[in-house]
């Protein structure tokens, strides 16, 4: 899920060496590269899933999904705790309003309306000031949170929810895009983006995966690799441990806002 394209390679690297443990653990069709080629949205619906990264929302809200949560990882990034994240609420940095509720009436961006970060967030920061009716005079769907900040910066959105560990990768990466925004305000926290594998993966290939885990969040030679994903370790999880979201949910809809709009 955070794979700008200036962390390919620090991906690449810990894959190969998850790869490499699995196989030695007996692990069999080990893939021998993360698949950069499908949406992720197919990959998670991939019965043949042995690993990968899911936003926890579509996870709860959608009853197709059939993923076993393997851990959540841990980010040393601004709007970070321990296995939690937050979104930052962001807007052009030369708009003068200075408020969270001066930008009711204006424009606002969402990646996906099955996201966590760029949509249940939102709302659940939103929530406690938007009282009866809509906030926004429109709201527009981007695909992406990279592709939010831009029309922000852009002047084709004034308002966007921006997951924490993204806003620091384009802020490394890409300051050009960050530097035309200014942060509004910060949504509550709740749990990271859970590694997974597909439900119908073996318990033996959980436990190898699981065990990967351990060791990559612990091989000194990966420290690089890991400091350019923002990675300072990993939480053993469930399902369960999402049950946050679901909260976050329900407490915007219990104060009247259960759509964005």
């Amino acid at each position: 899920m955070y794979d700008h394209p200036a962390q390919h390679a620090a991906n690449d690297r810990l894959w190969g060496e998850i790869a490499r443990i699995l196989r030695a653990r007996g692990v069999a069709d080990v893939p021998d590269r993360l698949d950069r080629t499908r949406d992720v949205h197919a990959i998670w619906r991939d019965p043949a899933l042995l690993f990968g990264q899911a936003c926890g929302y579509p996870l709860l809200a959608d009853r197709a999904l059939s993923l076993r949560v393997l851990a959540l990882p841990v980010y040393d990034a601004p709007a970070c705790g321990r296995a939690t994240h937050a979104s930052l609420l962001v807007a052009r940095a030369d708009d003068g309003r200075d408020s969270l509720a001066a930008y009711r009436g204006t424009r606002a961006a969402i990646n996906d309306r099955l996201s966590n970060t760029g949509m249940n967030l939102f709302r659940a920061t939103l929530a406690p000031i938007v009282g009866e009716g809509t906030f926004f005079a429109d709201v527009i769907q981007t695909g992406a949170h990279r592709a939010s900040v831009v029309a922000v910066g852009a002047g084709a959105a004034d308002l966007a929810a921006i997951d924490g560990v993204t806003y620091a990768a384009l802020d490394r990466f890409e300051p050009a895009l960050t530097a035309k925004l200014k942060i509004v305000a910060r949504s509550p926290e709740s749990p990271t983006l859970p590694f997974v594998t597909a439900a119908a993966t073996s318990i033996e290939t959980v436990a190898a995966l699981r065990i990967a885990l351990d060791l990559v969040m612990a091989d000194p030679g990966l420290a690089d690799a890991r400091a350019a994903l923002f990675l300072a370790g990993h939480e053993p999880a469930s399902a369960a441990a999402l049950a946050p979201i679901a909260a976050i949910e329900a407490t915007a809809t219990a104060a009247g806002y259960p759509v964005l709009a």
